[in-house]
């Protein structure tokens, strides 16, 4: 198998994107990829969306984009995986180069999700949900997340200023970024102390309130993918190594987990992930977590092994996941400002991952000296799960 290099990547602002359509949003970060990379031509697309046959009631999206491109003939795959289709794509993707098929793939993710309401966004993510046991009986992900939350909250200790606090944090992170949907920071007092805090921030699915809750987004994300002995070749940028992927599933009832609070498809992937890169957690500079709900932020931390359970949302308190702290997690802002349109978040997560690592954020984003860099792509509510390390080559 060839190691594989992230060679460019593009992304467009996450939030309300009326004037586009789907396949607009893909091209747009698709064209910035290729752009950044300096190639005009691939072997191959991959595309990641969820929702494009419901919400838009429009199908063979790959199809679609490859054209829009005038990337023809180029192979052309649509991947669905629910919220991790994006990392799903990224792995097709690599797997692709890695076998010696393709030397040249684009991968892209994007979703349209404000074209309905939020109750109709909601439910159409809800449709991952086990169609005989959960989904009838009205079940959500921030239903799920809720009742996960009071389950970790009674085991591990986690308490609601520790979740405030990841809000904050994420927020804060949005605010510096160009590509968040949100890019508001928030205070303590005003979500948590304040007595208008009730009306800030009310319950959603309690103990999670509004801004423990990610927001519905549009938006899109691409990548170049090319063998690592090619590189010099093709770009001038300093490449981004795919040094280790892992993927494990869960059950799809929570229900039959023997233990709702135990992530195991997060640990199997990171493990395997890890086992591919030769690296461990400690070795990890910088990591982009699938925080929908802020109690992910801690959980997958945990479970990754980031920190001991437990110990995760004292980390948070302690500044430890701050920019400049221990490990820095979503300095993007995350799902929770960056946003969550489903197809496009396990890509822009690596995008992020890749400025990272490439030393080219603006310093109040920049971790400093990033080597490595390590993503989750949270599937269903555990079911399906993605982790990648990534790492800084030489130019």
């Amino acid at each position: 198998m060839r190691d594989v290099a992230i060679i460019g990547v593009g992304m467009i602002p996450f939030g309300r994107r009326d004037e586009d359509t789907l396949v607009d949003m893909l091209a747009y970060a698709s064209m910035k990829a290729l752009d950044d990379a300096g190639v005009d031509a691939v072997d191959a697309l991959y595309v990641a969306n969820m929702g494009g046959g419901v919400i838009q009631r429009q199908t063979a999206i790959a199809s679609a984009l490859v054209d829009r491109l005038s990337l023809l003939p180029a192979a052309a795959d649509l991947v669905e995986n629910g919220p991790a289709s994006g990392g799903s794509a990224v792995k097709n993707g690599v797997l692709a180069v890695a076998s010696g098929y393709y030397d040249v793939v684009l991968v892209a993710g994007g979703e349209k999700m404000r074209e309905v309401t939020g109750w109709r966004a909601t439910d159409f993510v809800a449709t991952l949900t086990h169609p005989q046991t959960e989904y009838p009986y009205g079940i959500t992900l921030p239903g799920m997340a809720g009742m996960f939350t009071r389950l970790y909250m009674e085991k591990y200790g986690v308490t609601r200023e520790m979740l405030v606090e990841i809000a904050i944090k994420n927020q804060t992170m949005g605010a510096l970024n160009p590509y968040a949907h949100v890019e508001m920071m928030i205070t303590k007092e005003g979500v948590m102390d304040s007595p208008h805090s009730v009306v800030n921030n009310p319950p959603g699915a309690t103990p999670l309130h509004l801004y423990d809750m990610c927001p519905v987004s549009d938006g899109a994300a691409a990548l170049i993918l090319c063998p690592l002995d090619r590189v010099k070749e093709l770009t001038k940028n300093v490449p981004v190594i795919v040094a280790g992927f892992g993927q494990a599933t869960d059950t799809h009832t929570l229900a039959e987990r023997e233990d709702p609070t135990d992530l195991k498809a997060v640990t199997l992937a990171a493990q395997q992930a890890f086992e591919r890169a030769k690296m461990k957690p400690e070795d990890i500079s910088v990591a982009e977590l699938h925080d929908a709900f802020t109690i992910l932020e801690i959980a997958e931390s945990e479970h990754v092994g980031f920190f001991k359970k437990g110990e995760g949302g004292k980390a948070v308190l302690a500044g430890k996941t701050k920019l400049g702290g221990q490990l820095p997690i979503n300095v993007s802002g995350g799902l929770k400002a960056r946003g969550h349109p489903v197809g496009a978040t396990g890509v822009a997560q690596i995008v992020e991952l890749t400025w990272q690592l490439r030393h080219e954020l603006p310093k109040e984003r920049q971790v400093k000296g990033a080597k490595a860099g390590f993503s989750i792509n949270f599937g269903g509510f555990g079911n399906n799960v993605v982790a990648f390390v990534l790492k800084r080559g030489e130019k």
